[in-house]
Formats: C-alpha cells, sequence, structure tokens
C-alpha cells in the first residue's frame, strides 16, 4: 500500500530556516505531482508548494521567494526548504502525491500525517 511518511519539522525562531523531507512509496513516485500543505490552528489547509513530474512547480503567494520545493526521484523523496521563517509559517504541514500540479488539495490521492513547525516571534 501507499504510505507517506513526513519529517524534519521542530522549533525554529523567526527568521531561521528549516527543510522538511517526505519519503513515498508504494508508488511509482517520479510519475506524481507532489505537494506541500499546512493548516494552522484554526485555520483551513492550504497549499504551500507542489512540483510536478517534469519539475514545474507552484508556489503559494505567502512563501514566494523563501521556501523552495524540490524532489530526488531516485529516493522517492520531496523536500521543502523554508527560509526567513515568519510566525504565521507555524502549522502542521503535510505532504500529498497527486495526479497532476495545483495547490488544490482535491486531486492529491495520497497524504502523509503531518509534521509540526513552529515559529517563534
Amino acid at each position: 500500500q501507499v504510505q507517506v511518511v513526513e519529517s524534519g519539522g521542530g522549533l525554529v525562531q523567526a527568521g531561521g530556516s528549516l527543510t522538511l523531507s517526505c519519503t513515498a512509496s508504494g508508488l511509482t513516485f517520479s510519475t506524481y505531482c507532489m505537494g506541500w500543505f499546512r493548516q494552522a490552528p484554526g485555520k483551513e489547509r492550504e497549499g504551500v508548494a507542489a512540483i510536478d513530474s517534469d519539475a514545474s512547480v507552484w508556489y503559494a503567494d505567502t512563501v514566494k521567494g523563501r521556501f523552495t520545493i524540490s524532489r530526488d526521484n531516485a529516493k522517492n523523496t520531496l523536500y521543502l526548504q523554508m527560509n526567513s521563517l515568519k510566525a504565521e509559517d507555524t502549522g502542521m504541514y503535510y505532504c500529498a502525491a497527486g495526479r497532476y500540479g495545483s495547490l488544490g488539495s482535491s486531486v492529491y490521492d495520497y497524504w502523509g500525517r503531518g509534521t509540526e513547525v513552529t515559529v517563534s516571534s
């Protein structure tokens, strides 16, 4: 069965950096669009960044210029490099595998359980 597992979350000061990783198994990783989503306490889940099988990328306006999504198909691993972190970046970060590139959650079929990121101001 498909498994998606995130790692790398933690507590960081505002202005700091953090890199999240996500490994996916049980699927042909290179053919899937992979995305990062986040959900802050009391807020709806939102798309943060996505990277398609052809390496096309999408970013939410709130993270453009600060976050970088990348993938290593040989390792079945997705990354999210987060720089210049802000308190509003705090939340649970989820990795997902989907059918095509989008920041909308409806096209993603497989989800991880999340890794928590806390940015202290």
